[in-house]
């Protein structure tokens, strides 16, 4: 398991991380979602031992990560910004890792190459930027480590390869039960690849949950009466976001989706849709019912 508590990091004057706490448990895909300078690449250096914290510290397995050899063998990270030994080919860098990591596996490697159908003895310096994402993850992946970091995993790939990614990445997490930590702009990326998801704003984690229970217990629900009415109608609901345009309204409701819908036909609509919200709708809401607002992010 992986426990961060009261995490903070500086640099001069940016304060990238501030009193940050999150729990990871084993076994998961992890989920961290973010706008540029929200701190998700400095949170998975953190977690990985690449920084020390200024306050507050990680541990994995209970145990402190900066400055531990042992615990960093358990440990693979993709950073955004890729790395290859200068003319180096993957096989390689599978030596290299091979050297590093006790587990390392050659055989897994093999078959990861084959499948995304590269060469394994091609110069780096010849594969284009999704291609040279492709190979840092097959490595990473055949390390066969407890945790897994990946920072902007599928930058750079095309639909086929990223469905390709989260396959190998999903598989290796179920077989094994190892843990994995994806970083992503795009919650859509992340929608159907996580179990948990966690939002980053300005340095600290301002919304965390279960993705399942994110799009099951927040919908969006458009109604009409043959009277006239206003929000008040709606008191006894937990309603996120009222909008009213002639006699219908939408309404972002949180709760049992079966109750609030026999609840809502009680009060004899002559119109009333339940649907669905994207992941995306979901985390927008919820962090306006938090008080959030990102209008000044996007002026």
């Amino acid at each position: 398991m992986i426990q961060v508590n009261g995490l903070t990091k500086k640099f001069d004057d940016f304060t990238a991380l501030s009193a940050l706490d999150c729990t990871i448990p084993d076994g998961c895909i992890y989920g961290l979602v973010g706008s540029n300078g929200a701190g998700k690449s400095t949170l998975l250096r953190l977690i990985c031992g690449v920084y020390k914290p200024d306050k507050g510290n990680v541990t994995l397995d209970g145990k402190n990560v900066y400055e531990n050899p042992e615990l960093k063998e358990k440990i693979a990270f993709v950073p955004d910004e890729l790395y290859f030994l200068p003319q180096s080919s993957m096989q390689r860098m599978a030596e290299l890792y091979a050297a590093v990591y006790p587990a390392f596996d050659m055989d897994r490697f093999a078959e990861l190459t084959q499948s995304f159908k590269l060469n394994p003895r091609a110069n780096l310096n010849t594969f284009s930027k999704g291609m040279r994402r492709q190979a840092a993850t097959i490595l990473a992946l055949s390390c066969r480590t407890n945790y897994l970091f990946l920072d902007e995993t599928f930058d750079g790939l095309d639909p086929i390869m990223r469905n390709l990614v989260k396959k190998v990445i999903y598989a290796d997490v179920a077989e094994r039960g190892a843990t994995a930590v994806i970083t992503s702009h795009s919650l859509r990326e992340l929608e159907d690849t996580c179990d948990q998801l966690a939002l980053l704003h300005r340095g600290g984690i301002v919304f965390e949950s279960d993705v399942q229970n994110l799009k099951t217990t927040l919908f969006k629900v458009q109604i009409a009466f043959d009277h006239d009415y206003d929000h008040t109608l709606f008191s006894g609901f937990d309603v996120l976001n009222f909008t009213k345009h002639g006699s219908v309204s939408n309404l972002i409701v949180r709760g049992d989706r079966e109750h609030v819908t026999r609840d809502l036909r009680t009060k004899s609509p002559i119109l009333m849709e339940v649907l669905p919200l994207s992941l995306e709708e979901v985390f927008l809401y919820e962090m306006e019912s938090l008080g959030y607002s990102f209008e000044e992010e996007i002026k």
